[in-house]
């Protein structure tokens, strides 16, 4: 006599959730990267800066180059490193619109991107927070920017902020993998670097978003950014905030009615610091993230101050975290910071 066993696999996944879920896991490796402004601007076309590439064969003098260099030679060392890396997604800060489309042109048709926003004016004035994506493992549904200030819908700078900060929010889909794509929320950002009160103000502003996607969506929800802010420290107030060690600020009542969850609904929402959620044999590089352009050993302004968070209401899991290298043999620095690459599976 055979017993066909499909109805009773069909009962035991009805009545364990969470196990047909299971099937739908997507991994990817994302990145996180201040770019350096283009603070030397030149004429040097990305075709020139590839053309003028040195044989990789032929031994080059060794730290020939110090301090900080043009992007036109940076941009590739940029390139380099996010390609050797496997990277499917990568939030960026500090870049101008020159940087935005060298980027795209080196990456080529294989990638999207949000270029988001120009915070100085919300069109392509000053600095962007762009996101890009691999298409062939990310499908970008939408997405929009907010200014981190006392008027979050218009270009505005906090006071005393040394800069306009902005925030890009996009809702995505991974496939990268076999299975169920899974729909996912990410914010990418950059914290001002002068002012204490703007960055605990981003902080909570972005955790309230966070928590509102999270609540919304029912799915993962990523952040990535410079915070300027430490874990510890007298300037460690946005990443206390944002992790849940100190309260959040009042914020401006408009963004945060529009993002108001349900009473009681992730009362205790935090976002977790992927570095601490990873495997420890996993965590691997370096510790500091910020460098400078000093000479290589000079570690003076070294600081931990670029991140990958995961919202706690999970559905995600931390399985890599390293902090890379700017810094080739050349001499050449790629940036002031260095990139940070984590690797997620999403549920």
């Amino acid at each position: 006599m055979t017993v066909s066993l499909l109805p009773l696999c069909a009962f035991v996944l009805a009545l364990t959730p969470g196990l047909a879920a299971a099937e739908a896991s997507q991994s990817m490796r994302i990145a996180t990267y201040n770019l350096r402004y283009d603070s030397m601007p030149d004429n040097i076309t990305v075709q020139q800066s590839l053309a003028s590439l040195p044989d990789p064969l032929q031994q080059y003098t060794f730290f020939g180059k110090k301090g900080e260099q043009p992007w036109s030679t940076r941009r590739i060392k940029v390139w380099e490193n996010l390609e050797s890396e496997g990277v499917v997604l990568a939030g960026f800060q500090e870049a101008l619109v020159r940087q935005v489309n060298d980027l795209a042109e080196l990456l080529g048709d294989g990638w999207g991107w949000v270029v988001g926003v120009g915070r100085d004016d919300g069109v392509a004035a000053g600095e962007f927070s762009p996101i890009f994506y691999k298409k062939s493992d990310v499908t970008l549904v939408n997405n929009d920017s907010f200014w981190l200030s006392n008027t979050p819908d218009v270009p505005s700078k906090f006071p005393g902020a040394g800069s306009v900060r902005i925030c890009t929010a996009t809702h995505l889909i991974l496939h990268s993998g076999g299975g169920e794509p899974v729909h996912f929320t990410y914010l990418n950002t950059h914290l001002d670097d002068q002012s204490d009160d703007q960055r605990r103000l981003g902080a909570s502003m972005i955790l309230t978003r966070a928590r509102y996607e999270a609540w919304k969506t029912k799915g993962p929800v990523i952040v990535t950014g410079d915070f300027n802010s430490p874990a510890t420290g007298t300037d460690s107030g946005a990443y206390q905030i944002i992790t849940g060690q100190l309260p959040p600020v009042a914020i401006n009542q408009t963004f945060a009615d529009k993002y108001a969850v349900p009473k009681d609904v992730l009362k205790n929402f935090t976002m977790l610091d992927l570095k601490g959620q990873a495997p420890r044999p996993a965590v691997s590089g370096n510790f500091a993230t910020y460098t400078g352009f000093d000479a290589p050993g000079d570690s003076s302004v070294y600081s931990r101050i670029d991140f990958v968070y995961g919202g706690s209401n999970g559905l995600w899991t931390s399985t890599a975290y390293k902090v890379g290298s700017s810094l080739t043999d050349d001499g050449v620095l790629a940036s002031d910071h260095r990139p940070v690459f984590a690797d997620i599976t999403l549920h």
